[in-house]
């Protein structure tokens, strides 16, 4: 995201909160409270722990006391101001070291494989299993009673329940499609986990910061009114503690502490509701975006056969009895440079399995049991992910078929093309967003300032599938695997996809490996075929050889259950044998 989007995102967030009466309210009564206590040794002339044995008891304005004296001759109004010191100090301790460890531990947990969730899983389990209050009693000889070591020890605590939290969420964001595109794309874990990831964790995590301060807050007050740790320190529940034994001689002296400590916890709830609604609501206006500069053509790479080879590939899955089902099997093809190759079959019969393997993003639970695939001689299985992250994007690229999925919602068109292209091309992100508006001019996007500005719901489905080609080309691949490009668009708009793939193709000698069960589309760009079936190929040739003459009865099957302008099928008979071949 460019620092003008950035900024704008800010400004527009605070605009929420101003007109937000809660927000301000919540946000104003915090303010003055933790000013009131900063300000402690100017408001008031007594320290919390100077006594004067005239003012026990002492009324409101009496002695100087301008809130009284409490049953050992001390000013509460000063205690009050510095009891707010030490409740802030709380907070900020508590809350900072629970969500340091349960943010880090939950997006980790969450976003990585099943060993390293089991791991965190076991390790933040153990610690609800201490009893926490109780744990803060037994260790305050180790502590020697300072509430700041306290906290540290309550944040970890509480670290727990943000763990679960935020795995949670994250759990449910990993496997988006727009999450898969990032990782295509050449980014690296840490950036998908800090832009894509948390940016939909951070919600639910603002509005638990504020329960986590005000646990913080009543901890260290429980504590102090229980008469654990130092009674030098002023507390507001060490003020309520003595207020409560005082309550039928001078019962304000139990009131006023209550008070602050009820708007100081009640405040911070509101604001985390408030700030939460301003973060999640609304988009940024547009900013203004230089005009775009034409589009140059790069240097196409060397023509070689056998760009990418698969050979013997064969995947499985994990059955509920642990054993190994194997959905691709034995699947050898290849694809030079410049050639497009069409890979066909119904649905559920591998192709996907096999662009996802090339890719790196097979689910976890994926076991490739054998085979190869290379890239320009490359071996692609068994490379760690930060070895594919330097082959995706600049060797290979993606085009989904579901463009709207694969858009992150949070972000602009334009922040989510210039963090591809820089993540796998050296350049400023001025030069990144000139070359970005250049490719939405080549992908025939009529208004690139617009579209680059602009919130993937605020574009069509064929606009955004032009973005996602625009990205994927952006880095000059080798190879562009498009998982049916053409699935969720209309006619129209489905040959216009095509004929930009082909021109794209052209200029750039790229290798294209067009997953589809559309022959219609395979006819009109693909120069080869490989027909698949309950995961392996059992045909493969020219598109011409293909269609003229099918060598397997399944590509016979399939060719003649397309329809022609001139029949009409009720009840097709080549749908039908299929079926009963499966059976």
């Amino acid at each position: 995201m460019t620092t003008s989007t950035a900024d704008t995102r800010r400004r527009s967030t605070l605009r929420r909160l101003l007109r937000d009466p809660q927000a301000v309210i919540s946000a104003g009564l915090l303010t003055v409270v933790v000013l009131l206590g900063l300000l402690a040794p100017v408001l008031t002339g007594h320290g919390p722990n100077q006594a004067n044995l005239d003012a026990v008891n002492a009324g409101v304005g009496e002695h100087g006391y301008l809130l009284g004296g409490d049953k050992s001759g001390r000013d509460i109004y000063a205690r009050l101001l510095f009891s707010v010191n030490t409740s802030v100090v709380s907070a900020l301790i508590g809350a900072s070291i629970a969500l340091a460890i349960g943010i880090t531990s939950g997006l980790v947990g969450g976003y990585f494989g099943r060993r390293v969730r089991s791991v965190t899983e076991w390790l933040f389990s153990l610690i609800m299993t201490f009893p926490g209050l109780l744990l803060l009693i037994v260790l305050m000889p180790v502590t020697k009673g300072d509430y700041k070591a306290t906290m540290l020890i309550f944040g970890v605590l509480l670290s727990p329940g943000v763990h679960r939290l935020v795995r949670n969420l994250v759990l449910g964001v990993r496997n988006e499609l727009y999450v898969d595109a990032a990782r295509v794309s050449g980014l690296p874990d840490r950036r998908i986990l800090r832009r894509h990831v948390f940016a939909v964790v951070r919600g639910p995590v603002i509005i638990a910061t504020a329960f986590l301060a005000g646990s913080s807050i009543a901890v260290q007050s429980g504590l102090a009114f229980l008469g654990v740790g130092s009674n030098t320190v002023p507390s507001f529940g060490a003020m309520i503690s003595e207020g409560f034994t005082n309550l039928y001689e001078e019962p304000s002296q139990f009131l006023w502490p209550s008070l602050a400590l009820g708007i100081i916890t009640a405040s911070l709830v509101l604001l985390g509701n408030a700030l939460r609604d301003a973060l999640e609501g609304g988009r940024p206006r547009p900013v203004r975006i230089v005009a775009a500069t034409s589009y140059r053509p790069p240097a196409t790479h060397e023509a070689a056969d056998g760009l990418l080879i698969v050979e013997d590939l064969a995947i499985a899955y994990p059955t509920p009895t642990g054993e190994l089902k194997e959905v691709v099997s034995g699947v050898t093809l290849s694809v030079a440079a410049g050639e497009t190759l069409g890979l066909v079959g119904e649905s559920g019969s591998g192709k996907t399995q096999i662009a996802f393997a090339a890719l790196g993003v097979l689910p976890a639970e994926a076991v490739v049991t054998r085979g190869s695939i290379r890239i320009d001689g490359r071996e692609l299985l068994g490379l760690s992910e930060r070895e594919l992250r330097g082959v995706r994007g600049t060797a290979i690229a993606y085009v989904p078929q579901e463009p709207m999925s694969n858009l992150d919602p949070s972000w602009t068109v334009g922040a989510q093309l210039v963090e591809g292209l820089r993540a796998t091309t050296p350049m400023s992100r001025t030069e990144a967003r000139d070359r970005v508006l250049a490719l939405l001019v080549r992908v025939g996007i009529p208004e690139p300032e617009r579209t680059f500005r602009s919130y993937p719901h605020q574009i069509s489905g064929g606009m955004a599938q032009r973005v996602l080609i625009a990205g994927a080309v952006a880095s000059r691949p080798l190879l562009l695997i498009a998982d049916e490009p053409t699935t969720a668009l209309d006619v129209t708009v489905q040959a216009e996809i095509l004929d930009l793939l082909r021109d794209l193709q052209r200029e750039l000698n790229m290798a294209v490996l067009l997953v589809t069960h559309n022959f219609g589309v395979v006819a009109d760009i693909c120069g080869r075929v490989a027909v698949m079936r309950q995961g392996s190929v059992v045909e493969t040739g020219t598109t011409d050889e293909l269609f003229a003459a099918p060598q397997h009865p399944y590509t016979r099957r399939l060719l003649d259950s397309i329809l022609d302008e001139s029949t009409l099928r009720t009840d097709p008979p080549a749908a039908a044998a299929l079926e009963t071949e499966k059976r």
